[in-house]
């Protein structure tokens, strides 16, 4: 075979998502039957390369071992944060300036509130909330989490409930470094089966908990940071259809396919810090606000199916239809392959 009939092979059987390569057709069959690349995947500005996460990008731009290429460019025009290509340097400055948020102390809304009722003074009856929680110790040696304070707000980052929460059983750990609590603000909190009431009944806003949908529900979007952990010690129920947690979006994990923290996220993504010293729950509920709400703008394509689960879907990469695909162009494949998670996106 001459060197010009190898290359146009090679070619063929290179991913149009991940520039993998392969030997065989078929393999590249069975790639694209496994690896779910999609328009809402994080993809390079600059060579156009799908990357499974934000950090998997970042590592291809600035990583140990980059791309040169493009990571010369990204120097010169690439957003730390967004990891966006803009036009120019100076593009870039203005663009950095709008993309880089800091924390601004809101001192009109700290402090407790613990009616969670709406003011309609700051916004609409929100569609979207967040919340956190800061856990103090119970059992004999205090590694028994119990919530201790919880905190919820709306997509303007207004407080709608803060409270301490008295746990139901004795507390023998305040962890007080971290948390701030002291025995004297839990001696008159709110029980947690009356939290527990309180936020369900919120997030369901009027709607019975079997009718709740994706679309055209009154329940609300939940957003958290470990939410499965803090619904749990808060004893509270919610759809998984309905929760959008920083720590199992796929784009924001790490490339081993593991959480990353919180700290971490808002540092990289947002570019400040939060959790030194004693950890304000208003905190967290804004990083993971603001980290939601930077997913959820993103610009992807339409698709009037966009998950590999839509039925119309089940059968692009059926084993049936192995001939037809293996006469497709990498290109044509990676046009009827879905995402196998729930894009942020899709929310707006």
């Amino acid at each position: 075979m001459d060197y010009r009939t190898e290359s146009s092979e090679t070619l063929r059987n290179k991913c149009a998502a991940c520039f993998r390569q392969f030997n065989r057709l078929e393999h590249l069959v069975e790639h694209m039957r496994t690896s779910y690349h999609s328009v809402h995947e994080p993809v390079c500005g600059i060579c156009k390369k799908h990357c499974r996460s934000f950090e998997s990008l970042r590592e291809h731009l600035i990583g140990p071992l980059p791309k040169q290429e493009c990571k010369n460019v990204f120097n010169n025009r690439g957003c730390r944060f967004c990891l966006a290509i803009l036009d120019g340097p100076n593009a870039r400055r203005l663009h950095q300036e709008r993309c880089q948020m800091g924390l601004n102390a809101r001192l009109a809304n700290l402090g407790v509130r613990e009616s969670l009722t709406i003011d309609n003074t700051h916004t609409r009856d929100p569609q979207v909330v967040a919340i956190a929680c800061k856990m103090v110790g119970g059992g004999s040696d205090g590694s028994l989490d119990l919530c201790g304070r919880v905190c919820i707000i709306d997509e303007y980052e207004n407080i709608i409930f803060h409270a301490y929460v008295k746990p139901p059983i004795p507390v023998t750990s305040y962890r007080y470094e971290t948390t701030g609590i002291r025995p004297e603000h839990l001696r008159d909190a709110i029980p947690l089966k009356q939290v527990q009431r309180k936020i369900q009944d919120f997030l369901c806003n009027g709607e019975p908990m079997w009718k709740i949908r994706p679309r055209g529900s009154r329940a609300r979007i939940l957003v958290g940071h470990g939410l499965d952990h803090d619904l749990d010690r808060l004893q509270v129920e919610y759809p998984a259809i309905m929760t959008r947690d920083t720590a199992k979006y796929p784009p924001l994990m790490k490339t081993s396919k593991l959480s990353n923290s919180l700290k971490y996220l808002t540092q990289a993504y947002l570019g400040y810090d939060i959790q030194i010293g004693i950890q304000d729950p208003y905190d967290d509920c804004v990083a993971t606000m603001r980290l939601y709400m930077r997913m959820k703008s993103q610009a992807h394509k339409r698709e009037d199916y966009p998950l590999a689960s839509d039925p119309q879907n089940r059968n692009n990469y059926a084993s049936w239809r192995q001939t037809e695909l293996e006469r497709m162009s990498p290109e044509e494949m990676l046009a009827i392959s879905r995402s196998d998670y729930y894009c942020w996106c899709l929310d707006r």
